[in-house]
């Protein structure tokens, strides 16, 4: 049997990326502070994964404004917190049943903004699609179902892949496909934080590669175009850009945790 993902990994350039980046997320997981406050880091990156998937959404929200007891009312910002806040209880079915939480991703993302019958639900033709990223035309409905089953089957079949590669590969196609018309970004996002939870590379989910997204905002959507494009090269920098990003976050969840230790 073939490994696509695995072959995926074999494109110049991914590995000395993911290795990079694995190394800064270990280097996160060593920190002393962890033994006794990996809750409280935790917390503070979801609220820091949030506003920055609501800031690529076009969004603007400060971490201050976020912690009040009023959130700002933006869906996207909305949306984003909801996910956030649920991200930790689904790792366990997104191991088996991708297509189902990607649903309820959804269902979190969209609440504020789709029709309650349309959550969760794969967009039918002529349901409009948000282009936050400038991608074009999005593929048609049943394109994006067939490649949804391509994508739900690598995700429940073994691979030699790393963790940060199939989360770069889920992470692209969702926002490639969007395939519920609103929201797509933040559910891509949110997957590929939970492909790195639940393939155990940040079980405790420290790092909020949304925040890396965010940091590197100039480069994303070109990023994604270059994936979108289904070239080797595309790919592979999609790939790295996804890297980078992770070993961005997990740098900030390094502060955050410095700023713990300081008190």
């Amino acid at each position: 049997m073939t490994d696509a993902l695995a072959d995926v990994a074999n494109l110049p350039g991914v590995a000395d990326a993911v290795a990079d980046a694995r190394t800064a997320v270990d280097r996160l997981l060593g920190h002393r502070i962890l033994r006794r406050r990996s809750a409280e880091v935790s917390t503070e990156s979801a609220l820091r994964g949030a506003r920055a998937s609501a800031a690529l959404e076009g969004a603007t929200v400060t971490l201050d404004e976020l912690r009040t007891t009023e959130h700002p009312t933006d869906p996207a910002v909305q949306g984003a917190l909801r996910v956030s806040a649920e991200l930790g209880t689904l790792a366990e079915t997104w191991r088996h049943a991708p297509r189902q939480v990607l649903a309820r991703l959804h269902v979190l993302a969209a609440a504020d903004v789709v029709d309650s019958a349309d959550l969760g639900r794969p967009r039918p033709d002529g349901r409009p699609v948000e282009d936050v990223l400038g991608l074009g035309d999005p593929p048609t409905p049943a394109e994006v179902a067939a490649r949804l089953d391509v994508l739900s089957g690598l995700l429940t079949t073994p691979t030699k892949a790393p963790a940060l590669v199939v989360a770069a590969i889920v992470h692209g196609e969702l926002l490639t496909l969007r395939p519920f018309g609103w929201g797509d970004g933040i559910v891509a996002r949110a997957a590929q934080r939970l492909t790195l939870v639940a393939r155990g590379l940040d079980p405790k989910s420290l790092t909020a590669p949304e925040v890396g997204h965010a940091e590197l905002a100039g480069a994303y959507a070109e990023a994604i175009r270059g994936y979108a494009s289904g070239t080797p090269d595309g790919v592979a920098a999609w790939i790295a850009h996804c890297a980078t990003a992770t070993a961005a976050a997990a740098r900030d969840a390094q502060a955050i945790c410095e700023a713990f230790l300081r008190g």
